[in-house]
């Protein structure tokens, strides 16, 4: 069965937050991925900063996991990274979504740069902290506009 791509020029990708085989990120690398392959991925990067991430705690390279993304559908997908990724208890996994969720800029630079682009969307909302937050806040996701001043 092909995977529909979505098209990242005209809809959103998951939120980060959203968890599939019990990781955060993974379904919005996933539609990126998917999105890169059909050449709908618009203004979005596959692999991101933030997909490098979850595939370096996951040991699975960008190739790999493309490719998988492109043949298989959403539950043999998660099955798939199940059985390639490194075993990690369920602690750590939860440890790392934590982490992940709550990641803030860590130097001056990426301060700036993040200062910089939640001002261009709502320079009000000095409560969003986090890139995940600021992703969703960017992509008019609830959970972010309901959080923070």
């Amino acid at each position: 069965m092909k995977n529909k791509a979505l098209d990242l020029t005209k809809q959103f990708p998951e939120s980060p937050r959203k968890i599939m085989g019990g990781y955060v990120h993974l379904a919005r690398m996933r539609d990126k991925a998917r999105a890169k392959a059909a050449g709908t991925v618009g203004e979005y990067i596959y692999p991101c900063p933030l997909d490098k991430r979850l595939l370096e705690f996951l040991e699975i390279n960008d190739a790999a996991f493309y490719e998988a993304a492109q043949k298989l559908e959403n539950a043999k997908l998660a099955d798939w990274i199940s059985q390639k990724a490194r075993k990690r208890s369920p602690e750590e996994i939860h440890q790392w979504n934590e982490m992940f969720l709550s990641r803030q800029p860590d130097n001056p630079e990426s301060l700036q740069y993040f200062v910089s682009l939640r001002n261009k969307i709502a320079p009000e909302r000095e409560g969003v902290k986090t890139w995940v937050d600021l992703l969703d806040l960017e992509e008019g996701r609830p959970a972010a506009v309901s959080r923070g001043k």
